[in-house]
């Protein structure tokens, strides 16, 4: 298992990081490009995982030159996830890291997920008091790749940025760590990438 023990606070993404839910994501949003107009690229759409809703519908109306309201189109995508039903699963490399620091090191969570889609997840994984600290999409100006949600959670945790490691699923999540001067683990495919 991999020693964190040179770190004072250890955060985590949640998406795709402690929480398998890509997938159920991507499927909701290949039905919101559809119902949009936008056309649907898997490998472009990933690439979008951390970046808050309502920013990557503002990003597809830049990129393909279309006009529809944002928050329209977040609270469709936000329903066809849900008429998913999706039962999320946690990924289990990263929830064993989080259960070996749990009360040794301060932890949490920083998502591009709104607060409520944040705690129903953590909530239906168990994984809600394990963690110190949570920072959403709802708790931010600037969600990823800006620092501020990593940022944010460091001050909850009450541990400089510095001294904090972040495991993320997401180049833009690694971009938004690095920005906040932490260390970054990626995570991809459900392994720790050492």
């Amino acid at each position: 298992m991999i020693d964190l023990s040179a770190y004072q606070g250890i955060i985590f993404d949640m998406d795709g990081t402690l929480i398998d839910s890509m997938g159920s994501h991507l499927q909701a949003w290949q039905k919101a490009c559809e119902a949009y107009g936008y056309p649907f690229d898997y490998d472009y759409m990933y690439s979008l995982g951390g970046i808050p809703t309502v920013k990557t519908i503002e990003m597809l109306n830049e990129k393909f030159g279309l006009e529809h309201d944002p928050l329209v189109v977040a609270k469709d995508k936000h329903q066809f996830w849900v008429n998913l039903q999706h039962q999320p699963l946690v990924i289990d490399e990263t929830v064993a890291v989080l259960e070996k620091y749990h009360g040794v090191l301060p932890v949490g969570v920083g998502t591009g997920a709104d607060r409520e889609h944040a705690i129903d997840h953590l909530t239906d994984t168990n994984l809600i008091n394990k963690i110190g600290a949570l920072v959403t999409a709802s708790d931010v100006s600037k969600g990823k790749p800006n620092p501020e949600t990593f940022l944010k959670v460091a001050e909850q945790l009450g541990v400089e940025p510095s001294q904090c490691v972040v495991f993320e699923d997401t180049q833009i999540g690694y971009q938004a760590a690095k920005s906040a001067g932490m260390d970054c683990i990626m995570v991809k495919d459900g392994k720790i990438q050492l």
